[in-house]
């Protein structure tokens, strides 16, 4: 029988709603970010088949996703029985087992619940710990996503990432409970109404003590879309807000920052375009990202807030503690993180002069890139 004449199982059709970070991505790479079992040649059947549908359309691989869409996936294949195994191993061609997910022992479902800072019937956060990735990938097999089943608690389903934080970045990260709630969110973020603040620790101190990053951010050729960078001619817009909290002389200083778009590696990119690097981010920083001393060398960067709306009315608003190494290198330089979060927040205070701060900050971030070309040259002379 044909694929075009199956009759589809519509009993335990799944429904996803399609998170902010994963606004503009493929469908075929939606599935290998979220279903990682599924092949590419099931979700092609699908799509053939009329099986696979973005709201209410059918979809193909190559369709691009919209933050909010309604992905509705046909039921899990059972299945598939272990390749017949030869004395010489299993016979070539024959169809792989399926991979169950993996049950969770006791101590990952206590990890789990432990993190968890807000709950109510639409939503969780969690305090998401330094060296935790949000979702697997290659060599990545510890991740939150990976939890998810610990944190179902009364719940008809496992809850939902709708958004994600860096693997070495910590702090509040918000899941939904519902699909509702999911769509809720994820319009939240794609409408630039949800807020989420950062505290980081720098090198340095910007001449600027309260201005708006706008630089334009792209893949950096040759890492694989790995690594990121400042591309004015092809780059995305970005937009980081920061201000100078408190500040150690010249050495360094704490700031806090607030992403108005959601590119990657965002804030991580902008601090350093303009010459003053994350501690402990030697992706970006290089050699300039580690402060002497007893500062760590783990990344200074942590999502210290998050504040959205909530899809039954009112406002979910979560404070995330700050994770040891954070809490240490901020007492050895004498900062108190209570001045953080006395700052009068946006609503209080009046935008900086835009087109006075993104010209400064655009020919800073230049003169930077421009002195680093030199060092580069020169070291290639010697």
């Amino acid at each position: 029988m044909s694929d075009a004449s199956t009759t589809p199982d519509t009993s335990n059709v799944r429904q996803f709603v399609v998170g902010y970070d994963d606004d503009g991505i493929r469908l075929d790479r939606w599935f290998k970010r979220h279903l990682p079992e599924t092949s590419f040649t099931t979700v092609a059947k699908w799509a053939r088949t009329g099986q696979l549908r973005v709201d209410g359309s059918r979809a193909t691989p190559g369709d691009r996703l919209q933050a909010g869409q309604q992905l509705r996936v046909p039921p899990e294949e059972a299945p598939r029985p272990a390749a017949p195994l030869t004395a010489a191993g299993p016979v070539p061609g024959a169809p792989k087992a399926a991979k169950p997910r993996p049950v969770l022992s006791d101590d990952q479902i206590a990890f789990a619940r432990e993190l968890v800072i807000h709950q109510d019937a639409q939503a969780l956060v969690i305090n998401k710990p330094p060296g935790l990735a949000t979702q697997g990938g290659t060599k990545t097999h510890e991740h939150v996503d990976g939890l998810l089943d610990a944190l179902q608690f009364d719940a008809d389903s496992r809850p939902r990432l709708v958004h994600r934080l860096d693997k070495d970045t910590s702090g509040a990260l918000l899941l939904a409970r519902t699909a509702r709630a999911a769509a809720s969110f994820a319009k939240s973020f794609s409408s630039r109404t949800a807020r989420k603040t950062y505290w980081a620790l720098v090198v340095g101190v910007p001449s600027i003590t309260d201005g708006m990053i706008e630089l334009p951010i792209g893949k950096q050729p040759g890492t694989g879309g790995e690594k990121m960078h400042v591309d004015e001619a092809e780059g995305s817009p970005a937009r980081t807000r920061y201000r100078v909290i408190e500040r150690a002389g010249n050495r360094a200083c704490f700031v806090e920052l607030t992403p108005f778009t959601g590119r990657t590696h965002q804030l991580r990119v902008h601090l350093n375009a303009i010459g003053h690097p994350i501690v402990g981010d030697g992706k970006y920083g290089g050699p300039a990202a580690f402060l002497s001393g007893n500062i760590s060398r783990k990344m200074h960067l942590h999502a210290r807030r998050i504040r959205v709306d909530h899809p039954d009315g009112g406002r979910i608003d979560v404070t995330a503690d700050l994770p040891k190494h954070i809490a240490d290198s901020l007492a050895s330089l004498g900062f108190d993180p209570a001045a953080g979060d006395a700052l009068p927040q946006d609503e209080d205070r009046g935008p900086p002069p835009r087109e006075v701060v993104k010209a400064r900050a655009k020919a800073h971030a230049k003169t930077v890139r421009r002195a680093r070309k030199g060092e580069r040259r020169g070291r290639g002379s010697e």
